[in-house]
C-alpha cells in the first residue's frame, strides 16, 4: 500500500513549509514556502551561517544608512535561502514581503519588485518565485498590480471567504488559507474539541475551493498551517497543500488507504451565488468575522516581530558587534 503522502500526491501538489533544506529534500515536494518565522529559525542553525555572512557582505557594499543596509541584508538573506531551496525543488519558492508593509500598497509593490530584481541578479527568473503578501485590502491591491507585471503572488494570512473572493477577483496566482490557525481560534473561543471532518479550518478551505471551481477562478488554493494529519487528509484533492516536515513524516509513515475529498467535478453541483467586493464591503465583512480579523492582525504582528528579531541579528553583524 502506498503511503498517505504518496496517495495525496496523486491528487494534490505538495509544498514544503520549511526553511530547512534537508527536510525539503527528503520529501521531494514540487514547491516550497518560507516566512519570517521559518527563516529566523533556520538562521539559528550553524549550517546556514554562510548564507547570513553572504547577505551581510552584500549589504556592507551598498551605500546608505545603517537602517538601509539592514534592509538590504534582510532582503538578500531571503533570496539566499530561496536560491538554495530552488536547487532542491523543481517548482517555485515563496518569498515574503516585510509584514510591516501590509497596509501600504505602493511600498509592497516596490519591495516585491526589489526581491524579484535580487533573484534576477543571481540568475533566477521571476517565473520560479511567488511573492508572499498578507491578504489585507492593500496587499490584495498590490498583488493585482504585480500580477499584471507577471510577478506572481501568494496571498498569505488568509482566514476568510471575503479575503479569498477579493484575491480571486484580483487575479492572484495563489492563496494560502490558514487551516490550523482558524482551528486554534475556535478551540479557544468555544472550548470545544473538533474532529477533522468538522474542523472549521477545513470547512473554510473546502468552501473556498468549491466556490473557485464553481465560478471558474484560476487562482490556486493552497491549504496551509496544519495542526494534524487529519486536516490534511480531509483536504486531499485541494490544488496545493503546504505541509511542515513533521507532518510530512507522519504522512509518509502512514500506509492506510484514504479517499479524495475535493475535486472540481464535485463542485459543479454547488450553487453558492457569485459575490464581489469593493473596499467598503470587504472591510465590513472582514470586520464582521471576529476570527479572521483577530488572526490576520495577530499574524501580521507575529511575522513583523520575527522579522525585527532577524534584523536585530543582522544589525549586530553589520556593526561588527
Amino acid at each position: 500500500m502506498a503511503s498517505v503522502l504518496d496517495q495525496i500526491k496523486a491528487w494534490t501538489t505538495i509544498v514544503a513549509d520549511s526553511g530547512d533544506f534537508e527536510s525539503i529534500d527528503q520529501y521531494k515536494p514540487q514547491d516550497a514556502t518560507t516566512n519570517p518565522s521559518l527563516i529566523l529559525a533556520a538562521t539559528r542553525n550553524p549550517r546556514y551561517a554562510h548564507l547570513i555572512n553572504s547577505a551581510v557582505k552584500y549589504a556592507k557594499d551598498k551605500e546608505g544608512t545603517i537602517e538601509e543596509k539592514i534592509d538590504w541584508a534582510a532582503d538578500k538573506l531571503l533570496i539566499n535561502f530561496g536560491c538554495e531551496i530552488l536547487k532542491i525543488i523543481p517548482g517555485r519558492v515563496s518569498t515574503e514581503v516585510d509584514a510591516k508593509l501590509s497596509f501600504n500598497t505602493e511600498a509592497t509593490i516596490q519591495k516585491a519588485r526589489r526581491l524579484i530584481e535580487l533573484y534576477k541578479e543571481v540568475g533566477i527568473d521571476k517565473s520560479r518565485v511567488l511573492i508572499k503578501i498578507a491578504s489585507t485590502w492593500e496587499g490584495i491591491r498590490a498583488a493585482e498590480i504585480l500580477e499584471k507585471e507577471e510577478i506572481h503572488c501568494n496571498l498569505t494570512l488568509l482566514f476568510s471567504f471575503p479575503q479569498a473572493v477579493a484575491c480571486a477577483e484580483a487575479g492572484v496566482t495563489l492563496i494560502s488559507p490558514f487551516v490550523g490557525r482558524i482551528l486554534d481560534w475556535y478551540k479557544k473561543s468555544t472550548g470545544q474539541t473538533y474532529q477533522a471532518d468538522n474542523d472549521p479550518g477545513v470547512k473554510s478551505v473546502s468552501r473556498i475551493y468549491r466556490y473557485y471551481k464553481q465560478h471558474g477562478y484560476k487562482t490556486i488554493v493552497m491549504g496551509a498551517s496544519f495542526r494534524n494529519t487529519g486536516e490534511i487528509e480531509e483536504l486531499a484533492g485541494c490544488d496545493f497543500l503546504t505541509i511542515s516536515p513533521a507532518l510530512l513524516k507522519e504522512l509518509q509513515n502512514d500506509c492506510k488507504k484514504i479517499e479524495r475529498k475535493l475535486s472540481p467535478d464535485k463542485c459543479m453541483c454547488d450553487n453558492e451565488p457569485k459575490v464581489t467586493y469593493d473596499e467598503i464591503s470587504f472591510r465590513w465583512d472582514l470586520n464582521e468575522d471576529a476570527m479572521a480579523t483577530e488572526k490576520l492582525s495577530e499574524g501580521i504582528r507575529k511575522f513583523a516581530e520575527d522579522n525585527n528579531k532577524l534584523k536585530d541579528e543582522l544589525k549586530k553583524l553589520l556593526s561588527g558587534c
